[in-house]
């Protein structure tokens, strides 16, 4: 049981980093001053989802669920 609980920190320790590095690697959400005068709706705007900038976010989303996972493991009385 030892063994897994140390596994499972490396990966939790693993997470974390990568975690708060794609958080940091993400372009603010703010949009500037293009949404004013309607420049919403370029090309870029429409395809996020398949650009680096959505891969960033579906990457956060799996990582914070991982982390979130992790963490209610390593906190079970199992491993005490």
């Amino acid at each position: 049981m030892e063994i897994l609980k140390t596994v499972l920190i490396i990966i939790f320790a693993i997470d974390c980093i990568a975690l708060t590095a794609i958080v940091l690697m993400q372009e603010g959400k703010s949009a500037g001053l293009g949404t004013i005068s309607g420049m919403a709706d370029t090309y870029w705007g429409q395809n996020k989802g398949r650009s680096m900038e959505g891969a960033l976010v579906k990457s956060t989303k799996f990582l914070a669920i991982l982390f979130i996972v992790l963490a209610a493991v390593l906190n079970l009385k199992v491993f005490a």
